[in-house]
């Protein structure tokens, strides 16, 4: 009952049951409001999956005094990430006295979020702050309580400085290549996230400026005709707030036929948007090309024409993989005790070899 994602849990024959396990993001409210202490949430190994970076507990990758935090190593909650990087922070503390950082826009994934997004649903610890009690926290007040933090501290961001290589150096330091010069570091935090390039679908007209991937202000929009494709939360999202706009007729098309992976409250507030008539959902259907003054959509094999002034299209993204393997990180499952051997035999015929010489 106290799960903000809805039916995870249900009770049948008096028992705790698993039914929509997909639905957990890990807030751990359920562990904490369980008044006799039988649920326990477990985090799954980290790089469980071939297609993430393998990590350590200590959320070191394959590379030595690199790490990985956050969503780009499969923990999508903003409460872990941060977890995570002061997990990871402390951990590099105990190993090294001088660390280095090398980061984009403060708030990162947040910062892209559209406004007055709910981006958190339970407390968390912040680092240089203690307890953070409020359950629910919106874009802006998180980046607001961030920037706070970052005042207080001697931290450096250069923004708009994108990386565009890290080496490692034969001395074990980091040069880190971005597009406005060169750093270095003995240590290298990644905390990327995992969205990367938006995805297109490859349709005509994608190229009109009117067809955009990321909303952050829907309030600069009014009395416009408006699709939205796609089916997850940030679509859905996307899609009620354009629709609360004064004026806007927002069309929210997905390929589906119902939605499957929205979170319970999104899942509640859509289907009022339909009911009173805010904004329309048409099931079953796809863009098939994007006019100047219009939008073709297949809709259960028929295409129609609907005026549109503007179209964003919540695909996903392409991950940056391509990055992360070009650097030397490898992927999926290592045996840990396999590569352990192999490091120490090689760091033994090292030492043999300074010795020698």
């Amino acid at each position: 009952m106290v799960c903000p994602e809805g039916d995870v849990l249900a009770m049948l024959g008096g028992q705790a049951v698993l039914v929509n396990g997909y639905k957990c993001i890990g807030h751990s409210l359920c562990a904490e409001a369980c008044p006799v202490g039988a649920i326990t949430m477990v985090m799954a190994s980290p790089s469980m999956s071939a297609d993430l970076p393998y990590l350590t507990p200590e959320y070191e990758t394959s590379i030595q005094n690199m790490f990985i935090v956050g969503e780009l190593g499969g923990m999508a909650l903003i409460k872990h990430a941060i977890n995570q990087g002061r997990d990871c922070v402390d951990n590099i503390s105990n190993r090294v006295k001088a660390m280095g950082a090398a980061r984009s826009v403060p708030g990162g994934t947040v910062a892209k979020y559209p406004r007055q997004k709910l981006v958190m649903t339970s407390p968390v610890n912040f680092p240089m702050y203690g307890k953070f009690n409020k359950l629910q926290l919106s874009k802006e007040e998180l980046l607001a309580f961030w920037e706070k933090v970052r005042q207080r501290s001697d931290f450096k961001v250069r923004m708009g400085e994108k990386v565009e290589e890290i080496k490692k150096e034969p001395d074990g330091i980091f040069t880190i290549v971005t597009t406005k010069g060169q750093h270095r570091s003995h240590t290298v935090i990644l905390g990327l996230g995992k969205a990367g390039i938006p995805l297109k679908l490859g349709v005509k007209g994608e190229e009109l400026p009117k067809v955009m991937y990321r909303l952050l202000e829907a309030d600069h929009y009014i009395n416009k005709k408006i699709l939205v494709v796609g089916g997850g939360d940030s679509a859905v999202e996307a899609a009620m707030g354009l629709a609360s706009q004064v004026g806007n007729q927002v069309t929210l098309s997905y390929r589906k036929d119902s939605f499957s992976r929205i979170k319970e409250r999104n899942k509640h507030r859509v289907e009022e948007f339909r009911r009173t008539g805010k904004m329309s959902v048409v099931f079953n259907s796809n863009p098939v090309e994007f006019k100047q003054d219009s939008v073709l959509l297949e809709v259960q094999g028929k295409v129609e024409e609907i005026p549109n002034d503007f179209v964003w299209i919540f695909a996903g993204g392409v991950p940056p993989t391509a990055f992360l393997k070009k650097i030397g990180i490898d992927f999926g499952t290592r045996d840990v005790t396999l590569e352990s051997s192999k490091e120490a035999k090689q760091n033994a015929i090292s030492k043999k070899e300074l010795v020698e010489a």
